[in-house]
């Protein structure tokens, strides 16, 4: 037995239409092609990579995020930390390549494999291998526990049942069924460890396979990463401590709608925001007689990322002389600026990038879909 869909409210029904026209809106923008679309696209898995990790404790920089896309080597990280995030990174990767072919099918091993590609560096946390005994979920200042997932013995049978249940509601709404394919999953808690990060993992991939335009921007792990404590006291609502599939669902299917809602309208305004960028940086470009390639290093300057000679090399296809004296001019004209010694260098936004910086960074305000739903949640 799994935890089953709640009826949902008019509310929900609301929010749903609106996600809908959102996404409409959203698919049209990046339809059209500019060449800014791929930055945000790859930006936008960064974050959710970001987020998503930063839930279990392993943060790392938007550019350290970035770099596990790209390959390349951190910037700051710790070696174990860039591990988690770079097995992260593998599995969602696989995700936004295969779910959308017609010859997908959802199943467990999908599940395990994910599983594996996730912690394939950590063998001794049996990287796709469902647990053998039992685990609980416990506060790390206290080490009280908090959760107990249901007996090993059951862990099989109710991920079979699951990914049937996923399979046999094509016509649910994604955003719900996602929802539930989660909340599921993380009461399951059938692995060791990483059952979070499949579980955001999981509904990212539920709506990718329903066709939701811009995958890498339906994923909600980069808001759950900026609110963690709303999103683990959702989760402890939806349980009495135990593995309670009787339990109420229409609390979490509520926060994970408002989520979606919340990161939906930042992203659109975040579209808006790089068309506007995007002008300013050619304006600079002409101005100051730049090579068009060398835009891509202002945006990611921009983003507040850390730009390195080797990654610019590899991206913009040129020779490292070309690279460092594209890196030079940028600097001369203040619109990079130099930090560390010739080994270790790397490049943040100068001064003349200011107002650039200032137009990404002014972010529209986010109307709340439930305006009462957080204050309940902490009643």
């Amino acid at each position: 037995m799994l935890y089953t869909l709640p009826v949902l409210t008019a509310d929900d029904e609301r929010v749903l239409g609106e996600l809908s026209t959102m996404r409409s809106a959203l698919a049209d923008q990046i339809r059209t092609p500019r060449r800014w679309v791929g930055r945000l696209r790859k930006t936008a898995v960064a974050r959710a990579i970001q987020g998503s990790n930063s839930i279990e404790g392993y943060n790392v920089a938007l550019d350290d995020a970035d770099a596990a896309i790209e390959g390349d080597e951190p910037i700051s990280a710790d070696v174990q930390t860039f591990r988690e995030i770079a097995g992260y990174r593998q599995a969602l990767g696989f995700i936004l390549a295969t779910a959308g072919d017609e010859n997908f099918t959802l199943d467990a091993s999908i599940l395990r494999s994910m599983h594996y590609m996730l912690l394939s560096h950590a063998l001794d946390k049996s990287p796709g291998q469902y647990r053998r005994g039992e685990i609980f979920v416990s506060d790390e200042a206290t080490g009280r526990h908090l959760y107990a997932g249901p007996d090993a013995d059951l862990v099989a049978e109710l991920v079979d049942e699951l990914m049937r249940w996923t399979a046999d509601h094509p016509d649910l709404d994604p955003f719900v069924s996602g929802a539930m394919a989660h909340l599921n999953l993380v009461m399951i808690h059938p692995f060791r460890d990483g059952n979070g990060r499949m579980a955001r993992a999981l509904q990212t991939l539920v709506l990718t396979r329903a066709g939701l335009s811009t995958p890498e921007l339906s994923s909600i792990e980069e808001w759950l990463g900026a609110n963690t404590e709303d999103y683990y006291r959702v989760l402890a609502r939806s349980s009495d401590g135990t593995w309670s599939p009787g339990h109420d669902a229409s609390t979490w299917v509520t926060f994970s709608l408002r989520a979606h809602h919340l990161q939906a309208q930042a992203v659109l305004d975040r579209v808006s925001r790089a068309s506007r960028v995007w002008s300013m940086l050619d304006d600079l470009g002409a101005s100051q007689r730049l090579p068009d390639r060398s835009l891509d290093v202002l945006y990611s300057a921009a983003l507040g990322m850390r730009v390195r000679r080797g990654p610019y090399v590899r991206q913009a296809q040129i020779d490292e002389r070309t690279a460092s004296r594209d890196l030079k001019l940028l600097t001369d004209v203040a619109l990079l600026r130099a930090v560390g010694s010739t080994k270790g260098r790397h490049y943040v936004a100068g001064p003349a990038l200011d107002a650039v910086v200032a137009v990404r960074r002014s972010a529209a305000e986010t109307v709340d879909p439930y305006p009462g739903f957080r204050a309940s949640l902490y009643s």
